[in-house]
């Protein structure tokens, strides 16, 4: 074994394939020089100063975004009318319109003790998976109220699969400021003045 390891040369020739040869050498022997080495970084720095003077085409997110289309389908919200009142009316035909049932709604009567919404029913729960709405616009289409909405809001994310289960109070526009403060001045049993406001009455469904 040591005699075999004797016989091997220091420095081996490297395997090569039948007729291969060395690659040529450079014409006259001479390596590139300085000179090329410069003519190469200007070529590259041509090109890089030549986009920095363009005008940026993209923009510095989440301190800028670009503004989304009129018709954009993005997060849902469920309108009030201007008096406060809930727009939803329970009558679930978002939740039979939606292709792949992410839309649970729950129906209740409305009082006059507890007037929710002007028509005789409301959306006592009305919850939407996230996770499994394709944004199809299929809900809006079919509100006969104009209750449910998609904004332009895009930024979803979040940190667990409970929290993309939207519920009312989640999905529902906040009070009117003048309307927040006189319902806050009264009992809470009083009843909802003006249950439909004026211009809106016949829309509904009863």
């Amino acid at each position: 074994m040591t005699d075999e390891q004797d016989s091997k040369p220091e420095h081996p020739t490297p395997m090569r394939r039948p007729g291969e040869r060395l690659p040529a050498k450079p014409e006259g022997g001479k390596t590139p020089g300085v000179m090329a080495d410069v003519a190469a970084l200007a070529g590259g720095l041509k090109t890089t100063l030549s986009e920095f003077f363009r005008p940026p085409v993209t923009l510095e997110y989440p301190e800028d975004k670009s503004p989304r289309s009129e018709r954009y389908r993005g997060r849902h919200y469920l309108r009030r009318y201007d008096n406060g009142l809930e727009r939803c009316i329970g009558c679930e035909l978002c939740a039979a319109a939606c292709p792949v049932g992410c839309i649970l709604v729950i129906a209740a009567e409305n009082t006059d003790e507890k007037r929710v919404s002007p028509g005789e029913r409301y959306a006592k729960t009305y919850e939407i998976n996230m996770l499994r709405c394709i944004f199809c616009g299929y809900c809006e289409d079919a509100c006969p109220v104009q209750a449910i909405v998609l904004g332009p809001e895009y930024e979803l994310s979040d940190t667990s699969r409970e929290k993309f289960i939207y519920t009312k109070e989640k999905l529902l526009e906040p009070l009117p400021p003048d309307v927040e403060a006189r319902l806050a001045s009264k009992p809470a049993s009083a009843p909802h003045p003006n249950p439909l406001p004026e211009g809106e009455r016949g829309k509904t469904l009863s």
